[in-house]
């Protein structure tokens, strides 16, 4: 097995146990799509329960799935890592029934730092959202223990 797929089948194991334990995620219809180091793609339908007064999905809820897809990428190395900071950039309304896809990447890791861009797209392929996150590691494996 090559280094990449050992890197692959680790992101997956640690997006599994998350996952599992991510009600927040699961109560919103949120999928993963795929993993990999430093980068997670998240999907999400809009639901009537999504859509504020101008009947457009809330800006919560497309802030919650990038922050998922950032919070997925950046524990992908099984090592805990939480959010210091995040911003959102509101591009276009989603509307109810559309399919939500969040792709984080992974722009900058040093030390127990780390800096990651989520773009969140609908059906069209056109943005919906785009959010940069910071994140702090700490000594914890996602999966239990110390690392």
């Amino acid at each position: 097995m090559s280094s990449t797929t050992d890197a692959e089948e680790l992101a997956w194991s640690v997006a599994r146990a998350m996952f599992d334990r991510d009600a927040a995620s699961q109560a919103l219809g949120m999928h993963i799509v795929s993993m990999g180091p430093g980068q997670a793609v998240l999907e999400m339908t809009v639901r009537p329960d999504m859509v504020n007064g101008h009947q457009i999905c809330h800006g919560g809820m497309i802030f919650t799935l990038a922050d998922s897809a950032f919070a997925f990428a950046c524990n992908s190395r099984d090592r805990v890592a939480v959010a210091a900071g995040c911003s959102i950039e509101f591009i276009a309304p989603a509307r109810l029934g559309e399919r939500l896809v969040a792709s984080a990447t992974e722009q900058a890791r040093s030390g127990r730092s780390g800096v990651y861009d989520v773009r969140v797209t609908n059906d069209a392929a056109q943005t919906v959202a785009l959010l940069r996150g910071r994140s702090r590691e700490r000594d914890e494996s996602v999966r239990g223990g110390a690392t």
